[in-house]
C-alpha cells in the first residue's frame, strides 16, 4: 500500500514521469545565466555608475555590447557575491564590492576577452 506516495518509487523522468525536469531550470537560476557582461547589486547609485563606467569602458574599446543590470539576489547568490556591485563578464566575476573605473573596466576585458 503506498499512503502519501510513500513505497512508491521516483520516476527516473521527473518528478511526474513525463520527462520533465524535477528542478526546474527557471527555479536554480540557470536560464538567467548567459554570456555577456552583468553588472550585479541591489539597483543602488553604486550599481549604475558601475554600469555607466562598464558602458564607458566598452565604447572606448569600440564594442557594441550591452550591459544588463541584474538586482535579483537571488541570481546574484548564484554567483557567490556577497559584496555588490559586481561585474561579470562572461560569466566570470571579475571585481566586486567596489566601483571599477572605465580604465579598470578597459584592462579587465583585454584580458578576459583577448582583445
Amino acid at each position: 500500500m503506498a499512503f502519501f506516495g510513500l513505497g512508491k518509487k521516483k520516476s527516473e523522468a521527473g518528478c511526474c514521469g513525463k520527462g520533465c525536469p524535477s528542478a526546474p531550470a527557471a527555479q536554480t537560476g540557470e536560464t538567467n545565466k548567459s554570456a555577456g557582461i552583468k553588472v550585479l547589486g541591489g539597483g543602488c547609485a553604486k550599481c549604475h555608475e558601475l554600469q555607466a563606467n562598464t558602458r564607458t569602458a566598452l565604447a572606448r574599446l569600440g564594442l557594441d555590447e550591452k550591459v544588463q543590470l541584474i538586482t535579483d539576489f537571488s541570481i546574484i547568490a548564484t554567483y557567490g557575491v556577497m559584496s555588490t556591485p559586481a561585474l561579470v563578464v562572461d560569466e566570470k566575476v571579475v571585481g566586486y564590492g567596489k566601483v571599477l573605473k572605465p580604465d579598470e573596466i578597459c584592462a579587465i576585458l583585454k584580458r578576459e576577452r583577448g582583445l
